[in-house]
């Protein structure tokens, strides 16, 4: 007699609503994964955070308040619960208000149907709030770190102190990567319950397709016969690091760099660019949507990301699964991603260190499929699988 699938509670405050359908896409990925493979029923409470009248009426507040209190997507019941959230200097504060806004909607759905396991898919807000509902239920608490969720807010103490009460709670945790979960054990959490869980891929999306035709068919780009195109996709935001990128690009003749992303930076990294004297060669793209940005980095040369700080970034897999190299800095789990040349480099975040590594793979550009056959051990299924399991042995 096989066992039931298990029912999962998971609290992400990262995950994709009707008001914002692309936010927190791969978590939601690897939930619909799960959800397919049909071993785990997932409900998923999406706590949206708004603040106090008036700034409820700006945005993006205005247009969050618009969120339904409950939406489906890809097999999977979604509750967009509102908890009160105090903009700038209220983030510590997060996970007590999230669990008491939440608390009534959970009870509820837990006496309709009960849950197994409660889970939390990153380790700040989210972590602290599941603690408090799963020790309200009596249930095993299982949370997920993804990098800034551990890196940054470990930093401040008050959150730290949350974080190591609800990872000596937590049954079992989870790292995006074995980097990941080191920096965890010296931050003071349990390393013995720590299991490093990587990321999936969509290999029908992010797949090779040849330099030459991606390039004549993304038209948003005009490059010049033979011109060098490196890719820098995210936030335009300081921790991500397009100025390293800019700067290492003014030290390339010839060569072009696409941002692929929208943010704060934007101007900027505009005005760095005209400095330089290479703003002719920078395509600021804005927001490249998922259909677009397979083809974008399959016409680049590398995909250059110098971020301050990731745990092991999906963008790096979809890069490498598109057959571009990367470059990228020695945080996280980088060494886990780039082992071979055919990977691309590991360099400093310094503009030299990384002229240096896009200098070198230009030199002796590696196959794309070469690259791509580094990415082909991803999964979304594979990633489903294995946090199915772990929830298991939690919960049986």
């Amino acid at each position: 007699m096989t066992n039931p699938p298990l029912r999962i509670l998971s609290i992400s405050t990262l995950f994709p609503a009707p008001v914002r359908p692309a936010f927190g896409g791969f978590v939601a990925n690897q939930m619909k994964a799960v959800a397919a493979g049909g071993q785990a029923d997932v409900t998923v409470i999406n706590p949206i955070g708004l603040p106090p009248f008036p700034l409820a009426r700006r945005e993006p507040y205005a247009t969050l308040a618009q969120c339904p209190a409950q939406s489906e997507l890809g097999g999977l019941t979604v509750y967009h619960p509102r908890f009160t959230l105090i903009p700038l200097i209220g983030g510590d504060s997060n996970p007590g208000r999230i669990a008491r806004a939440i608390l009534p909607l959970v009870r509820r759905l837990h006496a309709e149907a009960p849950f197994d396991v409660v889970d939390a898919q990153f380790f700040f807000p989210d972590g602290p709030a599941a603690a408090i509902v799963a020790r309200a239920l009596g249930l095993p608490l299982t949370i997920k770190a993804r990098g800034s969720d551990i890196h940054y807010w470990a930093t401040r103490p008050k959150a730290l102190a949350q974080i190591r009460a609800a990872g000596t709670q937590a049954a079992g945790m989870l790292a995006v990567s074995g980097a990941l979960k080191a920096d965890m054990a010296a931050f003071g959490l349990p390393e013995d319950k720590i299991t490093v869980h990587y990321t999936g891929l969509d290999h029908q999306r992010f797949k090779v397709t040849p330099r030459a035709q991606a390039r004549a068919s993304f038209s948003e780009i005009a490059l010049p016969e033979g011109a060098p195109l490196f890719v820098t996709p995210g936030a335009l935001i300081a921790i991500k690091g397009q100025g390293l990128a800019l700067s290492a690009l003014a030290q390339i003749p010839q060569a072009h760099l696409a941002l692929a992303g929208k943010g704060a930076d934007e101007a900027a990294l505009r005005d760095q660019a005209q400095q330089l004297g290479i703003a002719e060669r920078v395509h600021v793209l804005g927001q490249v949507s998922h259909d677009r940005l397979p083809l974008l980095m399959s016409a680049a040369d590398a995909v250059v990301l110098p971020s301050e700080r990731e745990g092991l970034a999906n963008v790096w897999i979809e890069a490498l699964a598109c057959g571009t190299p990367l470059v990228i800095p020695p945080i996280g789990g980088a060494a886990e991603v780039v082992k071979a040349p055919s990977a691309g480099r590991l360099a400093e975040r310094t503009p030299d260190a990384i002229a240096q590594a896009l200098r070198a793979l230009l030199a002796d550009p590696p196959a794309q499929q070469d690259v791509a056959a580094n990415a082909a051990s991803f999964s979304w299924q594979a990633n489903a699988q294995a946090i199915t399991s772990f929830w298991n042995a939690i919960a049986r």
